[in-house]
């Protein structure tokens, strides 16, 4: 695969990552020993910038952060994977956002997040750098920032002709203006069914054919094509444009021994998005993903774990 097939423009978050480990998550009212401490580089749309870099991708990412130590760790960071940070502003007067991470054992996790700079993106600052979306083949977004800047940068993405991938998360409700300009929603079967209203998603175990309704649903509302992320169960690409017999692909999990799963989702979306710049279908793609995500859960923390192209084409399935 080469990535450098087509830029993928990434708009949203950065966020500073306190991470604790412990042997299990809190209950409620429950104080617990921590195993280890760890300030790391995270936020959705940075997760997502840098681990599409790490794949040789050609990565811009828009957005802010403070001007603090943390905006200078994510800034170098995201720039060491070779993403182009020039259009990233440093707002002087809050903070970078930050995330309060716990791990356990199992490598779970949850997380709580305080946005910061991030929630002082708007669409100004995406009509800013609107000469990075010139020729792009993918605009990768989520909703770690307001949904409007989300609109602005899918109506450029749209307008220059690019694939634009919308991460559903966290989950928002989506306007009609927004579904519209999306080619290619990303969703786990929770945020699946929620956007559907509360439809019941098929088991793990379910037939692809199962899935044959949730296509037609998600295809009701404008989005012809849809990746549902099952966690250990791998994933199912939903994709209406494809020819008959081929709409519906069960995407098998990689069996890894999880040490951390935080930021594994990001993983799987800037890696799809890798893909889908580089010329994949989106079931090639998703396959892509899949195994990107799976590696970055074998080390602790996000960005550091993220896969090179070398790591994830040796585990790809039929390398």
């Amino acid at each position: 695969m080469n990535p450098q097939a087509g830029r993928i423009v990434v708009v949203g978050s950065l966020n500073a990552d306190l991470t604790i480990y412990t042997e299990r998550l809190p209950n409620p009212g429950e104080t617990l020993h921590g195993e280890g401490f760890a300030v790391n580089p995270g936020g959705k749309s940075a997760n997502q910038a840098v681990a599409a870099g790490r794949l040789g991708g050609n990565v811009a990412l828009i957005g802010a952060v403070g001007e603090d130590s943390n905006g200078d760790m994510l800034l170098a960071s995201v720039a060491g994977a070779g993403v182009d940070v020039s259009r990233v502003r440093r707002a002087a007067d809050v903070e970078t956002g930050v995330a309060v991470i716990t791990v356990d054992a199992a490598g779970e996790n949850s997380i709580v997040i305080s946005p910061g700079a991030n929630g002082t993106v708007v669409p100004d600052d995406v009509v800013a750098a609107r000469d990075v979306f010139d020729g792009a083949a993918v605009v990768c977004l989520c909703l770690e920032v307001g949904l409007d800047a989300v609109e602005a940068a899918a109506r450029l993405g749209h307008d220059a002709g690019a694939t634009v991938l919308l991460n559903l998360s966290p989950y928002a409700p989506v306007l009609q203006s927004l579904a519209e300009l999306i080619d290619v929603l990303l969703v786990n079967a929770h945020e699946a069914s929620q956007f559907l209203g509360g439809a019941e998603m098929p088991g793990a175990n379910a037939d692809v054919a199962d899935w044959e309704q949730v296509r037609l649903k998600f295809a009701a509302q404008g989005l012809d094509r849809a990746v549902v992320t099952l966690g250990v169960n791998g994933s199912i690409v939903l994709d209406s444009h494809a020819e008959e017999g081929r709409r519906i692909t069960r995407i098998a999990p990689t069996k890894v021994d999880a040490v951390d799963t935080t930021g594994a989702g990001d993983a799987f979306t800037g890696a799809l998005a890798a893909g889908l710049a580089a010329g994949e279908a989106l079931a090639e793609a998703a396959a892509f993903a899949s195994v990107a995500a799976a590696l970055a859960a074998t080390k602790r923390g996000t960005q550091a774990a993220y896969p090179r192209l070398a790591d994830v084409d040796r585990l790809r399935p039929g390398a």
